[in-house]
């Protein structure tokens, strides 16, 4: 299944390396990924394979809120397909 990975906060250092690596813990692959920063604030949207992956999604979610709010940032992941469809205005 794929899923959209978005971060939102502060720039800080490190914020890419740990979200990968998350993935990469539990076999989640990165289709695309962009990100920017504009002044103080990182932006980051990826897209991802969750088909390698042996837990479900919303324990990824929670694992990576979890990462979020140790560096303060928002982290989230939702379905393709539900990101798309909120997305449709």
């Amino acid at each position: 299944m794929k899923a959209i990975v978005t971060v939102i906060g502060k720039d800080q250092v490190g914020i890419i390396a740990a979200v990968c690596t998350l993935l990469a813990e539990h076999s989640i692959n990165i289709l695309d990924i962009t990100q920017t920063v504009l002044q103080e604030n990182f932006t980051m949207v990826m897209l991802v394979d969750t088909a390698a992956c042996s837990l479900p999604l919303g324990d990824i979610a929670d694992l990576l809120d979890k990462a979020g709010q140790e560096r303060n940032l928002s982290i989230r992941i939702q379905r393709e397909d539900i990101f798309n469809a909120m997305h449709r205005i």
